[in-house]
């Protein structure tokens, strides 16, 4: 029994140095490791700069782009509005009578102006209150003539501030329809539809017997469906026809229905 212990005791003190010397040995790599994450972010850091630049970069083009663009259409609306202009005044001259803008006006403003001016009694004697009536209807006519020559000479804001003095000083003048009808056109040529649309009404609820009303509901219908009102456009082009079907207003409303505008 003695000999058996000694001999484990023995063989344990033999073993003992082994598993010692065969322990692994523990090396402390967390700086390593450290240093290795941190180079991994440093790349991830440089490279998400870089990534980040290039959408700057992309997107000060894209801008660069579309400025030029904006300017592209500025210059296209402003074009197009000065067509615009010229085109409305060339369907008021044909719906007028097909006259160029100075014969139509000097000839429809000459009517109107015979009936201002006319204050002679029957014998050929002028009354007080007939050379009265025709100094103002003379006053009125030469205003009125002012203000369509800056039309002519399209002057479309000076026109518009004569004719609505116009109106303002010879609201009773037998021109005055004409020249609500007018404002209409210039306000309808320069995009102030709302305006446009309140002189044309003035012309057909104010002055219902002139023969501007015909023309004043088609220049309307026309305001009204670029203002996107269609029903209301369609309408009033309607009732234009059924009530002037032979005026040249009335035609230009039956082509305008039929082309399904």
């Amino acid at each position: 029994m003695k000999h058996s212990l000694k001999g484990l005791f023995g063989a344990g003190a033999l073993l003992l140095p082994l598993s010692v010397l065969a322990a692994p040995t523990v090396e402390d790599l967390t700086g390593q490791s450290n240093s290795l994450y941190q180079q991994a972010n440093t790349r991830l850091s440089g490279g998400g700069t870089l990534t980040l630049l290039n959408q700057l970069d992309e997107q000060a083009q894209e801008i660069a782009r579309l400025r030029g663009r904006i300017d592209e259409l500025e210059y296209q609306f402003k074009r197009l509005t000065e067509m615009s202009q010229q085109r409305y005044l060339d369907l008021e001259q044909r719906v007028s009578g097909g006259a160029s803008a100075g014969e139509n006006g000097q000839v429809v403003d000459s009517q109107a102006a015979a009936a201002v001016t006319g204050g002679a009694s029957a014998g050929g004697t002028a009354s007080t209150n007939g050379v009265s009536n025709a100094d103002s209807g003379a006053a009125a006519q030469k205003e009125y003539e002012n203000a369509f020559a800056k039309v002519q000479s399209r002057d479309f804001d000076g026109a518009i501030v004569a004719f609505e003095a116009f109106v303002v000083d010879h609201g009773d003048s037998n021109l005055a329809a004409n020249a609500h009808y007018w404002l209409g056109e210039l306000y309808s040529a320069k995009n102030q539809l709302d305006a446009s649309a309140q002189a044309f009404e003035t012309v057909i609820s104010e002055f219902s017997q002139s023969s501007k009303v015909p023309d004043a509901m088609y220049k309307l219908g026309l305001v009204k469906a670029r203002q996107g009102k269609a029903q209301e456009s369609r309408s009033l082009l309607e009732k234009l026809v059924q009530q002037h079907p032979d005026s040249k207003a009335g035609t230009m409303a039956k082509d305008f229905l039929s082309s399904g505008a």
